[in-house]
């Protein structure tokens, strides 16, 4: 009993302690990310994706780059940018480059993985773009792209303002709506981060690492040991235990550092990380969107890329020796409260976003502001609401038990 106990103060602590060293971080990102959705309008954006070039290409993974990384908002925005005019391709740039290579990402990664990983990231959601690139050019799937697009129906441009950003940023209803956005931000990833904080406790305290040299075979090894066929495991396997968790990519990524501690190759964890698209809630909505037919052959498309991806990024840090160490330290191990620069910054931005969600909703309580989701099931919200409030049950017991009973 006082073992199980211990593991439950340490989940909880655990838990507790990854969210402390982020919270900067994802409030950092949202903000930014709220500012640039108010600022930059879709408008513009679809006007510079209606091609295949690599102009185009290039733009829409920019505009992808400087948005959300919140999955179900990134589809939304994919299929109405699609809807609009965008070329197929230039829409799956935009959905990669906006869950891959996005600001808040990159810094909540560096926090809990280190910079070979934010390299990774960032070079990865350029070589994923690539790959998918490549795929659909030499499939050329002209009649699904087609089907996809007489699947959705014609909708007027909604009115937008067309003042220029510098203008944009001197109105007070634009910081209003900024507000608005990034109160959405978290009302969008709350419950997905709040799953993953606490299953990456529970996981660093009741799993034993016999279970990850199981799912994941010879972890623990030295870098170069890893044959081509291990690796192959390992990137395919990483992608299921995304499925399995069905957590967005700021929720998984201090379960790939997890993993990282566990003996998880580099490919491995990376292809963990790049799985947030290959998931059954985001198979499900794009079907609705664009069909089963499509959707299966989008699913494909992004899971033959994040495989040769992740393989690929695994033997260049390689060859250049830039391989993080695969039983590197756990972060389990670190002293998450302390008065540091992660205090400081933490109080800082707690006060920023009283700031913002005063003018959203206080201030600017009457102005309307309406940003389309990908929809989601509502019998799968209502279970991740019940076992959400499970977690926090589960969190507060276990900071009881650590502070108060052992």
């Amino acid at each position: 009993m006082n073992n199980f106990l211990e593991k439950w103060g340490e989940a909880a602590y655990t838990s507790t302690g990854f969210f402390w060293m982020a919270l900067w971080a994802f409030i950092l990102g949202y903000i930014v990310s709220s500012a640039i959705q108010i600022f930059v309008t879709e408008k513009r954006m679809q006007k510079a994706m209606g091609d295949k070039s690599i102009k185009s290409i290039g733009l829409s993974s920019f505009f992808g780059f400087i948005s959300s990384s919140c999955s179900f908002s990134a589809l939304a925005t994919t299929k109405s940018l699609f809807q609009k005019g965008a070329s197929f391709i230039a829409s799956i740039a935009f959905l990669l480059a906006s869950t891959n290579l996005v600001i808040e990402l990159g810094i909540i990664i560096s926090i809990f993985l280190g910079w070979q990983f934010v390299v990774g990231e960032y070079l990865g959601g350029v070589l994923l773009i690539f790959f998918s690139w490549l795929l659909i050019y030499l499939i050329k799937p002209k009649k699904l792209i087609e089907n996809a697009r007489n699947r959705l129906e014609d909708t007027k441009d909604e009115m937008e303002n067309d003042a220029s950003i510098k203008e944009k940023i001197k109105s007070t209803e634009n910081w209003i709506k900024v507000g608005k956005q990034f109160g959405m931000e978290w009302k969008m990833v709350w419950k997905d981060v709040t799953l993953g904080f606490t299953i990456a406790g529970i996981v660093a305290a009741f799993v034993p690492d016999s279970f990850f040299q199981t799912l994941f075979i010879n972890t623990g090894e030295n870098t170069d040991s890893f044959s081509f066929f291990t690796l192959l495991e390992h990137v395919i396997v990483g992608p299921i235990a995304a499925f399995i968790t069905f957590i967005g990519s700021m929720g998984n990524i201090p379960l790939a550092a997890l993993l990282l501690g566990k003996g998880v190759s580099f490919a491995g964890v990376l292809a963990f990380i790049f799985s947030d698209l290959v998931v059954f809630p985001v198979l499900r909505i794009n079907a609705k969107y664009y069909g089963w037919k499509m959707s299966f052959f989008i699913l494909f498309l992004l899971f033959t890329s994040l495989i040769v991806t992740s393989l690929a990024l695994h033997y260049g840090f390689d060859l250049a020796g830039l391989l993080p160490e695969a039983s590197g330290k756990s972060i389990t191990e670190s002293e998450h409260f302390k008065i540091n620069y992660t205090f400081f910054l933490n109080i800082a931005f707690i006060v920023i976003s009283g700031i913002l969600i005063y003018l959203g909703f206080v201030i600017g309580k009457d102005v309307m502001h309406h940003k389309e989701m990908a929809p989601k099931s509502m019998t799968l919200e209502k279970v991740l609401t019940v076992l959400v409030f499970i977690c926090f049950a589960w969190l507060v017991g276990g900071i009881i038990v650590k502070l108060f009973v052992l």
